[in-house]
C-alpha cells in the first residue's frame, strides 16, 4: 500500500463488520448443532467428545502456522477465499456419511427417541429377535390339546407337539432341529435315512467346532480389545470416517479467522486507527446469534425429510454453505495490509513471558483454561439434554441466540460493574455464574426450561471476557495486547475446549448427562473459592499503559500539576543562572 493512497477507516470498519457478521452467522448455523448431528448418525458420547476434542486441538496448532505462512508468501486474500469455499464444500460432504441407525425416521420427527449408536443397536436387536423366533416355528397344522392356553411360541414345545407326514413338513422340522443343536433327534421321529445322516454329519462338525471354542475363547481373552473392535466394527468405521472429515474441515476453515484478523489490524494500525479495532467484536456475537436462531427456526418449520432421503437436519449444513457464499464477495474488498516488520512469533513468545511473570495473570490463565473446558462440555451436550426433555430445533436455536445476545450486552453494564467490583472479582463472578448455569441445566424439566439460565450468560461469558481484556491491558507492554489476548483465547477456546470435550464425552457415557453438568458446577464453584483466596495473597503489579498515556489529552492533567512542573523548571533555570554568574565573578 502506498503512502499517498487515501484511507477510508469508516469504510474499512464497515466491510470488516459485515464480513465478521457473515462468518459468525455461518458458524452459528452449524457448529452448535454439530454434536446433535453426530448423535443422530449413531456416535456414542465418548466418540463425539473425541471428534470435538480433535477439532479444537487442530485449531490450536494450525491457526498460527497458517496465518504465518499466508503472511510470509503474501497470500492472505487467496487464503481467505479458499478457506470459505473449501470449508463449505467439506461441510456438505459430511451429509454423505451414512448413519448406523437403520431404523427409518418417523413422520412425526420424534427427536426424543434419538439416542447413541449403542443404544440404537440394542433396541434394534431386541426388535428383530422376537420376529425371527416366531417365523422359525412351523406355520401350519398346530396340535392343540384340551386345557392348553399358552401360545406356541417356544420352539421346543412346537416341535414336541407337531407330527408331520408330508415331505415339506419333515424338511421344516429338520431345518429347525439343525438350527437348534441342543434339541435331541428323538423329537423328530419321521425323518428319512439320508436326512438323518446329514443331520449327524452336521452335528459332528458342530461338536468339532465346540471343541475348538476353548482355544478361541483363550485367544479372545488375550486380545479383548480386538474382540471389542469386531463387535463395534460398523460404528468404529463411522467414527474414523467422521474424524477424518472433521479434521479436514478444520484444516481448511482455521486459517480464515486469524488471517483476516491480522490483515485488518495491520490496516488500521497503518492508518493510525488501531484503537477502533475492537468495534467489530460485538458484530461477531450478533452474527452467531442470528445464525443459531435463524437456523433453528428454519429447521423446525421443515418436514422430516427435505427430499426422499435427506433429513431436515441437513438444512444446518446448507445454511452454513450459504452464509459462506455470501461472505465471499465481501472478502474480495476486505481491507488488508501486510506489515513485514511485525514478527508475530516473537510477539506470542513475549506474551507468554508476560503472562508467566505476573501472578494475577497466571491466575487469570488458569481460570480461562478451566472455564473453557467447562464451556466446551456444556456446549457439546446441552442440546442432548434439551432433546431428551422434548426440545426441538426451535427451542435450541432460541436458547443459543438468547445466550449470545446476553453475552454481547455486558459491555453496556461494564461501567457500573467496574465501580462495584475489581476485575479479579468480576473474573470469579463470571466463573461462579457459569457454575450456576451448569447446575440449572442438570434439572431441566421442559422444552423452554433452559431460557432463564441463558440470561446468565451476560454475567458468565460476558463478564469473564471483559475481565480477561482488562487483565490483558494491565500486563501487556505496548503493541503486545493482541498477543496476550490471543494467549488467553487459545487457552480457553482451543486447549480448554479440547480437554473439556474429551472429558465430558467420557463422563456422559459413564455417568449420564445430568451428572456431567453437576460435576462441572461443583468444579467451578470450588475453583472460585480458591481463586478468591489466591488473588488475596497475590501481589498486584500494574504496568503503565503507554498507549493510553500517548493518546491522553493535555487537558486531563490538573492545573496544580502543570504549575508544579513550571515551578520546578523555573527553579532549575534560576539555579543554573546563579551558578554561571558565580563562575564569572570568580574569573574576574
Amino acid at each position: 500500500m502506498k503512502r499517498n493512497k487515501q484511507i477510508d477507516v469508516k469504510r474499512a470498519l464497515a466491510l470488516a463488520s459485515v464480513f465478521n457478521f457473515l462468518c459468525s452467522c455461518s458458524k452459528g448455523c452449524l457448529l452448535p448443532f454439530l454434536t446433535l448431528y453426530l448423535r443422530q448418525l449413531g456416535l456414542t458420547p465418548g466418540m463425539t467428545g473425541l471428534v470435538m476434542g480433535a477439532k479444537h486441538l487442530i485449531s490450536l496448532a494450525w491457526s498460527p502456522v497458517a496465518s504465518l505462512l499466508s503472511k510470509r508468501y503474501n497470500k492472505r486474500r487467496v487464503v481467505i477465499k479458499g478457506s470459505l469455499v473449501c470449508s463449505a464444500a467439506v461441510a456438505l460432504v459430511l451429509l454423505l456419511v451414512p448413519t448406523t441407525d437403520v431404523k427409518p425416521q418417523s413422520s412425526s420427527c420424534n427427536t426424543t427417541n434419538l439416542s447413541s449408536g449403542s443404544a440404537q443397536s440394542n433396541l434394534l436387536t431386541s426388535s428383530i429377535v422376537p420376529e425371527t423366533t416366531v417365523t422359525s416355528a412351523p406355520p401350519e397344522h398346530p396340535v392343540s390339546h384340551p386345557g392348553d392356553t399358552l401360545p406356541a411360541k417356544t420352539i421346543a414345545e412346537t416341535k414336541s407337539a407337531s407330527v408331520m407326514t408330508s415331505t415339506a413338513s419333515q424338511n421344516q422340522q429338520e431345518d429347525v432341529s439343525v438350527r437348534e443343536p441342543g434339541i435331541s433327534s428323538s423329537v423328530v421321529p419321521n425323518v428319512s435315512g439320508s436326512s438323518a445322516a446329514a443331520v449327524r454329519r452336521r452335528r459332528r462338525s458342530e461338536v468339532k467346532s465346540s471343541s475348538e471354542e476353548p482355544q478361541t475363547t483363550e485367544d479372545e481373552s488375550r486380545f479383548d480389545f480386538l474382540a471389542d473392535l469386531k463387535v463395534m466394527d460398523p460404528q468404529h468405521q463411522l467414527f474414523f470416517l467422521i474424524l477424518i472429515l472433521v479434521s479436514v474441515w478444520e484444516l481448511v476453515s482455521d486459517p480464515l479467522e486469524w488471517t483476516a484478523d491480522d490483515g485488518l489490524y495491520e490496516y488500521l494500525d497503518f492508518a493510525d486507527a488501531s484503537d477502533r479495532y475492537t468495534a467489530i467484536g460485538p458484530w461477531g456475537l450478533l452474527g452467531a446469534a442470528c445464525g443459531a436462531g435463524g437456523a433453528g427456526l428454519l429447521v423446525s418449520q421443515l418436514s422430516c425429510l427435505i427430499a426422499d432421503r435427506i433429513p431436515r437436519s441437513a438444512a444446518h449444513f446448507f445454511c452454513y454453505a450459504g452464509c459462506a457464499a455470501l461472505a465471499l464477495p465481501v472478502a474480495c474488498y476486505l481491507p488488508l495490509y501486510l506489515n513485514r516488520k511485525r514478527d508475530r512469533a516473537n510477539g506470542l513468545l513475549k506474551a507468554v513471558q508476560l503472562v508467566r511473570g505476573s501472578p494475577r495473570a497466571l491466575l487469570c490463565a488458569v481460570t480461562t483454561l478451566l472455564v473453557g473446558a467447562a464451556s466446551s462440555a456444556v456446549n457439546n451436550f446441552l442440546l442432548w439434554q434439551m432433546q431428551d426433555h422434548g426440545s426441538n430445533e426451535l427451542h435450541m436455536g432460541s436458547s443459543l441466540a438468547l445466550a449470545l445476545v446476553s453475552q454481547a450486552a455486558f459491555p453496556l453494564l461494564a461501567g457500573r460493574v467496574s465501580r462495584l467490583l475489581s476485575p479479579g472479582r468480576v473474573l470469579a463472578v463470571g466463573a461462579a455464574a457459569l457454575g450456576l448455569q451448569c447446575l440449572y441445566y442438570s434439572f431441566l424439566c421442559g422444552p423452554w426450561a433452559v431460557l432463564p439460565a441463558q440470561t446468565l450468560s451476560c454475567f458468565s461469558s460476558g463478564a469473564l471476557w471483559w475481565a480477561v481484556n482488562v487483565q490483558c491491558e494491565d500486563v501487556a507492554t505496548p503493541e503486545a495486547e493482541r498477543s496476550v489476548r490471543r494467549i488467553y483465547s487459545a487457552l480457553s477456546l482451543q486447549l480448554g475446549s479440547s480437554l473439556g470435550s474429551v472429558g465430558g464425552g467420557f463422563v456422559v457415557q459413564r455417568f449420564g448427562l445430568a451428572w456431567l453438568f453437576r460435576a462441572v458446577a461443583a468444579a467451578l464453584m470450588l475453583w472460585c473459592v480458591c481463586l478468591m483466596l489466591l488473588q488475596w495473597k497475590a501481589p498486584h503489579q500494574r504496568r503503565i499503559n503507554y498507549s493510553r498515556l500517548l493518546a491522553a489529552n493535555a487537558s486531563e492533567a490538573s492545573d496544580s500539576e502543570s504549575e508544579q512542573e513550571r515551578d520546578w523548571l523555573d527553579q532549575a533555570m534560576e539555579t543554573d543562572r546563579s551558578n554561571n554568574n558565580y563562575g564569572r565573578r570568580i574569573n574576574h
